[in-house]
């Protein structure tokens, strides 16, 4: 090749060589989009990210027992379960609890033990108590004569779930689920069983006010759809009038309007349809209808922008070519709208699992929804753990409503707006 044929380098009119400008540059325009997003990605990690993956720590780690009790968690590490233990763990027993005394720590072990044994926590608490007033360390005998419920095998078995440190306790116990003695996993009893029962309920009034929300929705979609912009600007400010409203303000109208005495009873008995005040507040129906008003423009919403996307003509074709006005909504304009539909009832349906202040105030005692058993777990009992097994429970049915969502439709073809 004569160096005629060998390519010029193209310099910039500094000298460098234009290609290494150019990837310079291009590292630039990197660099600074990457440092546009930065802020958006640390707050997403720190207020999202960070907390959902604390949340899961919380319902499989617990620590805190086997460090206050640490001679105890060494010892009855390899008790078999089948027989009360022998001296030795009743020795690391007592030596734990004197401790526990002196450190003030023996109420967090009755409150731990308390969460598998209803009524253990004044008995360890009276045991640690009778302990700090002894000289020495009191033997087996002695230590089963200051309370009948440490010749129990059950109490034994407590401790020992208790002390590991990564347990399935309080992801069991969400699901009335428990661990007997030998290992096995069996059903709590039904007269303490009641996670479950909140959880299909919780499923339950989602799926309703899913339901409700589709069937009211998708008509006012439509007809916003088909009117002039004009006519339909307007009609859409009506329907996005709620957002502008705090969800307490919303609640707190519907837990007036539903009282015996509210407007809507005392409408109906003007119209004559009733002649005694229905039981709406603090009932099933009037959750679902609170919960409806709330969530009715994100199932809207996204059906609407579906339909805004839908020309006429594919109708018009239908009706050209024979198919009745229904036969040719129906199997034409319908399917077209299913990305809408299942965006929208995905949303209102995930949304209304974390429901707390609605059913809180409008439902009665056997309305309330997961997120009150969460609040009473952390207000009230200061059980993170369990707060963060009901949470961990419902983070995974969003995530397989996600995935049935991704395997019918599409991830690609939601849209919500």
């Amino acid at each position: 090749m004569t160096a005629s044929a060998v390519p010029a380098i193209v310099r910039a009119a500094d000298g460098v060589p234009l290609k290494t400008k150019l990837r310079s540059v291009e590292r630039a325009r990197q660099m600074r989009a990457v440092l546009l997003v930065l802020p958006l990605f640390v707050f997403i990690t720190v207020s999202f990210v960070a907390p959902i993956l604390v949340t899961l720590r919380n319902a499989v780690y617990d620590p805190k027992f086997s460090q206050v009790m640490p001679l105890t968690t060494a010892a009855i590490k390899d008790w078999k379960g089948d027989a009360l233990p022998d001296e030795a763990i009743f020795a690391a027993l007592a030596a734990d609890l004197r401790q526990t005394q002196k450190d003030k720590t023996t109420a967090f072990v009755g409150k731990r033990l308390n969460y598998e044994i209803s009524g253990i926590r004044s008995k360890v608490i009276a045991t640690g108590r009778e302990i700090g007033k002894l000289q020495s360390d009191p033997d087996r005998q002695a230590i089963l004569a200051m309370d009948p419920v440490w010749g129990e095998i059950s109490t034994w078995a407590a401790i020992r779930n208790a002390s590991a440190t990564v347990t399935s306790f309080y992801v069991a116990a969400a699901l009335d689920l428990r661990w007997t003695p030998d290992g096995n996993l069996i059903n709590t009893p039904p007269e303490m069983s009641i996670y479950r029962d909140v959880l299909v309920r919780t499923m339950g009034i989602s799926l309703a006010v899913t339901v409700v929300t589709l069937l009211l929705g998708f008509p006012l979609a439509y007809l916003l759809a088909m009117l002039p912009p004009r006519t339909g600007n307007v009609l859409m400010i009506l329907v996005l009038i709620p957002f502008w409203t705090s969800l307490l303000v919303r609640t707190t109208a519907w837990f007036v309007l539903l009282q015996d005495n509210g407007m809507v009873n005392d409408a109906l008995q003007a119209l004559h349809i009733v002649d005694h005040p229905l039981r709406l507040i603090f009932s099933r129906t009037g959750t679902i209808v609170a919960m409806t008003h709330i969530q009715l423009p994100f199932t809207l919403l996204p059906i609407y922008s579906v339909m805004k996307t839908i020309s006429p003509s594919y109708v018009r074709a239908a009706r050209s070519l024979g198919a009745g006005p229904f036969y040719a909504f129906w199997r034409v304009y319908f399917p077209q709208t299913m990305p809408g539909v299942a965006a929208g009832c995905l949303l209102t349906f995930i949304l209304c699992l974390g429901y707390y202040i609605t059913p809180a105030l409008v439902g009665g005692p056997a309305d309330q929804m997961v997120s009150n058993l969460v609040e009473v777990a952390i207000n009230r009992e200061n059980n993170w753990g369990k707060a963060s097994a009901l949470a961990t429970i419902l983070l995974v049915a969003t995530l397989i409503l996600y995935f049935v969502y991704n395997r019918l439709v599409g991830i690609e073809k939601l849209k919500l707006g």
